[in-house]
């Protein structure tokens, strides 16, 4: 009973996906499809609290239940509702497909919480396809009208790019498994440790982590992102922009902690990248008249604030972008909920359209203006807390050239966040009609607001749990022990430091 209760979350996903299935084989039956949809979310919310506190190794040691995974479900659960209830009617979805929507939804959320329990190589896999396939189908979805025929060309773009990122991924992972032997990631870290600098265990290594670059639209697997942006629908590009992101890191977290943290080739590869992301993300993001694809260069910077956390190479810096991260999903819904909301019809929404939101529909603009300044850095709000944290571990590490790139390229991001800001607050246009906002959408926007402000100003607790959850992430289980041997000091070899040095002092 216990082991089934820690599943509980993917079974609660997955009874969910099974239910819609069934509502999808009838006609006409969008709004009892969206239903279960949102009862599937909440559900799946219950049952991560339930089992929060649980540990087990399911499938013969291929999957992972612990404080990292629960905590991560839980956020993905709680994204999926807040994803539902921006969406609306779905008006720019076509009509006889708006049922599968939601199955599809629920099924790619299901493959991203499975993908943050799985420990072994097969599993992972499994669980990355699960999430992506359904988001291949999303994109498409999209109704046609004159003037806007691209989403065909966005998904065709997305399906090469995964195809191609997958590829390189499995070549990469063949590597490591020919070295080690074993497709275990807790049986592998130990054994890769002595081989670690070896040419062959870098290549492996980088080239396995190409396929989370390609998820995350890490430079130079970026070229997907700005067109798959503007060619989805708003609500498939809120989902695309948000939760595959978290679900990266969490993985990226469970890769790069195979490397030893004096491994100066594999930080100075993730610094590269993290530079070449934040400029080019930045400086692009300077000439976007739409809103959404500004909002895709601006998440290509953000996934190199990201590998800050990464270069140090340590629980301090993989916490950080597990937190910034986590921060970033409620900014960028913030800016979905307004897009969503100030186009009604589905059609995309460029930043001059924004003119006059703060007459038209004053918690919008109190949204966009709190989720903006967010992604900016500015205090209090959460976006600050997790560049500050971000920056402090790079720092640590003596990385400060990167810190000082980071600082441009934030200042950089300012000047064209200002620009929105300017926009929705400053001009009046001659249309002023107001928007009106049902119940939902309200209660969205007042959680949004309250979330990024939160964390923000009180990140010690959650700054805390995600560190004891990494702390812990990498300790031994029983059925680790055995395939290493039997000697649990094999598998524990460089343990991490203790949870409570990673929180910034000073924080509150």
């Amino acid at each position: 009973m216990t082991r089934t209760l820690t599943f509980l979350p993917e079974l609660a996903l997955l009874l969910g996906a099974l239910v819609s299935f069934f509502v999808c084989l009838g006609e006409s039956r969008t709004r009892l499809a969206k239903t279960v949809a949102l009862v599937t979310a909440l559900a799946a919310i219950l049952a991560s609290l339930l089992c929060l506190g649980q540990d087990a190794t399911l499938f013969d040691g291929a999957y992972r239940v612990d404080l990292f995974s629960q905590s991560l479900k839980l956020v993905f659960a709680c994204g999926l509702e807040l994803i539902l209830l921006l969406s609306g009617g779905l008006e720019d979805i076509r009509a006889e497909v708006k049922p599968e929507y939601f199955l599809f939804l629920i099924i790619s959320v299901t493959g991203l919480t499975m993908l943050v329990s799985c420990v072994d190589l097969i599993t992972l896999v499994v669980a990355l396809e699960v999430s992506a396939f359904p988001l291949y189908l999303l994109i498409p979805m999209r109704r046609e009208r004159e003037g806007q025929r691209n989403q065909m060309e966005s998904a065709i773009k997305y399906i090469m790019f995964g195809v191609a990122a997958n590829g390189i991924m499995f070549f990469g992972m063949s590597y490591l498994f020919g070295l080690t032997g074993t497709t275990s990631l807790t049986v592998m870290w130990p054994k890769l440790q002595p081989l670690i600098h070896s040419p062959v265990a870098i290549a492996g290594l980088a080239m396995m982590l190409c396929g989370l670059y390609y998820k995350l639209a890490i430079f130079p697997f970026h070229f997907w992102t700005p067109d798959v942006y503007q060619g989805a629908a708003n609500e498939t590009a809120s989902l695309i922009a948000s939760l595959p992101k978290l679900g990266g890191i969490a993985v990226f977290v469970r890769f790069v902690s195979l490397a030893s943290p004096d491994n100066h080739s594999v930080a100075t590869l993730l610094a590269i990248l993290a530079a070449g992301s934040m400029f080019y993300g930045n400086l692009i993001a300077l000439l976007q008249k739409d809103f959404k694809r500004l909002l895709g260069f601006s998440g290509i910077a953000h996934a190199g604030y990201a590998l800050l956390g990464f270069v140090a190479l340590d629980q301090v810096g993989f916490s950080a972008a597990i937190y910034y991260m986590t921060g970033y999903l409620l900014m960028v819904l913030a800016c979905f909920v307004v897009i969503c909301k100030v186009s009604p019809d589905g059609t995309n929404v460029s930043i001059e359209q924004l003119a006059g939101l703060h007459r038209r529909a004053p918690l919008l603009a109190v949204t966009l203006a709190v989720g903006v300044f967010a992604l900016a850095g500015l205090p209090p709000f959460v976006g600050f807390m997790g560049k500050l944290t971000l920056l402090s571990a790079a720092l640590s590490k003596g990385y400060l050239a990167l810190v000082i790139i980071a600082v441009i390229n934030a200042a950089i991001a300012v000047y064209y966040y200002l620009g929105v800001i300017r926009e929705s607050w400053f001009r009046d246009p001659a249309d002023l009609t107001p928007i009106q906002l049902d119940w939902s959408t309200k209660a969205l926007c007042v959680f949004l607001i309250c979330g990024i402000v939160a964390l923000g100003v009180a990140p010690s607790r959650v700054l805390g749990t995600i560190s004891t959850s990494v702390a812990r992430m990498n300790l031994p289980t029983p059925a680790a022990a055995a395939i290493a041997g039997g000697n649990p000091e094999r598998v524990t070899a460089n343990p991490l430091p203790e949870w409570q040095a990673a929180v910034p002092s000073g924080h509150n």
